[in-house]
């Protein structure tokens, strides 16, 4: 009679503690992964170009996966701006999403526009210019020439933006320090 009372009691015991052990087990807290930062920015002083430029932040966003870009103007930190200037266009950003953009009228003529929105707001994604790199290569910029239209950032672009903002880049680093990034291939194919 004790022996089956004790492995009636320990049946049961077992019975309880089991599901209690398994809900235990499964209560633990998933691992760590930091939430996409996201940056934010404004078409509004560049309407000409405002579906190129939508078109260039959903080419980033399709791909990477610590950052994205969210068209939102009252909380923007990136803009993006139009007109004419000899220099072409250009980036003056920080390099973690603060900043603006410059689209130039006459080389959005002469280059792929989309292209030149990618590429510039590659920028203010922390990537600088190759200009020596293959068509492939978004950063590359007007150094392959103006039939190359490929507005996608490549494997490798894609990596290093992921890593640069692994951890938050926008909200972790100091914005203290500004650069222009003006890219000399493109000025010069307007000037000649």
């Amino acid at each position: 009679m004790f022996k089956k009372a004790f492995v009636t009691v320990a049946l049961t015991a077992a019975a309880v503690l089991t599901p209690f052990s398994a809900v235990q087990a499964s209560a633990q807290p998933a691992p760590i992964t930091a939430a996409a930062v996201n940056v934010y920015y404004s078409t509004a002083s560049a309407p000409t170009f405002r579906s190129v430029i939508r078109q260039g932040a959903a080419n980033w966003n399709a791909r990477v996966t610590n950052v994205k870009l969210v068209e939102n103007a009252s909380a923007a930190t990136l803009t993006y701006r139009e007109g004419n200037d000899s220099r072409g266009s250009y980036a003056s950003t920080n390099g973690h999403g603060r900043g603006y953009i410059f689209i130039d009228f006459t080389q959005a003529r002469q280059y792929n526009p989309t292209r030149i929105a990618a590429h510039e707001t590659g920028h203010a994604l922390g990537l600088p210019d190759h200009y020596s790199g293959p068509c492939s290569e978004l950063m590359s910029g007007g150094g392959p020439g103006t039939s190359c239209t490929v507005a996608v950032p490549n494997a490798a672009e894609v990596s290093r933006v992921n890593a640069l903002w692994a951890n938050g880049l926008a909200s972790t680093k100091s914005d203290v320090w500004t650069t222009t990034i003006f890219d000399p291939s493109l000025a010069l194919a307007l000037a000649g």
